[in-house]
């Protein structure tokens, strides 16, 4: 057990002039992460005439992220030539442009979501390397205040 958990377990104060960091707001760190996608994949992803998509501050809900069901496709009815009058023809038009408005909406947001996955995974092997070089150094931390501690007493 290190001194400051002792002094925590025996309800000793710390002192006052010891100088410990603030607390840092997890979202504000700013990690390096050599990743840069594609221009062509960020195109895909972004809706034209609208700001570029940025994997790095986009978050998706885990609303966006739930599988979606599969919808069983209705069977297709056979319409008579002669029942295929304009107003037929114009609610099949209308029909087939929702149909492409939402076929892109979903290839945009699988893209999106393509895009933020590969950057989050980069990210997530920088952070793992910070870590590891992280308890490298608390490794070398620990011994030099061990070997203190052996020839001087505790802290």
């Amino acid at each position: 057990m290190d001194v400051l958990q002792k002094r925590m377990n025996t309800g000793q104060l710390l002192p006052a002039n010891r100088n410990t960091p603030s607390p840092i707001d997890p979202d504000t760190i700013q990690v390096p992460v050599g990743y840069e996608p594609d221009p062509a994949d960020l195109a895909l992803s972004s809706i034209p005439g609208q700001e570029m998509f940025d994997p790095r501050k986009r978050k998706f809900s885990e609303e966006e992220l739930k599988p979606q069901p599969m919808i069983k496709k209705a069977r297709k009815v056979f319409i008579p030539e002669d029942l295929k009058d304009d107003k037929y023809w114009a609610r099949r038009r209308k029909n087939n442009m929702a149909a492409k408005r939402s076929r892109d909406a979903r290839r945009l947001k699988e893209n999106q979501i393509a895009i933020r996955a590969s950057f989050l995974e980069k990210e997530n092997s920088a952070l793992r390397q910070e870590v590891a070089d992280l308890r490298k150094e608390l490794g070398k931390c620990k011994n030099i205040l061990a070997k203190y501690e052996a020839r001087h007493g505790p802290l």
